[in-house]
């Protein structure tokens, strides 16, 4: 039976509330880490869900890719399991962005790189 209303609002509060959380304990953890979001279609949560972790740099960007992919790849999957989503966390829900790189690309227009990747990368 398909999922009301109600209840994808209800599961976008919850995992809005564990990622932020996630997004918390990462900012005293992991050097650069300014934010997080989050994109996804709620009835194709499974195939649409991506996460993504922005960096104040491209270099702290890159470090975090390198030393602490691990650590953001275990607070997602978290914050997935607190919010009851089963999707499993890997390369294709889980992206790395940086402050740096949207200013140069989209002028700071979070909006418009987010749409942008959810276009051209399957995002």
């Amino acid at each position: 039976m398909p999922v009301g209303k109600r209840e994808l609002a209800r599961i976008e509060r919850l995992l809005i509330t564990t990622l932020t959380d996630a997004c918390e304990t990462a900012k005293g953890e992991i050097k650069g880490f300014i934010w997080l979001t989050h994109t996804a279609d709620l009835d194709a949560l499974a195939e649409t869900l991506k996460v993504t972790w922005v960096f104040e740099t491209l270099a702290d960007k890159k470090v975090a890719q390198a030393s602490t992919k691990v650590r953001i790849f275990e607070l997602t999957a978290m914050a997935l399991i607190e919010a009851n989503i089963d999707v499993r966390t890997s390369d294709q829900t889980v992206r790395f962005d940086s402050e740096e790189e949207c200013q140069c690309i989209h002028g700071g227009d979070w909006h418009k790189r987010l749409a942008q990747s959810r276009l051209t990368k399957g995002y």
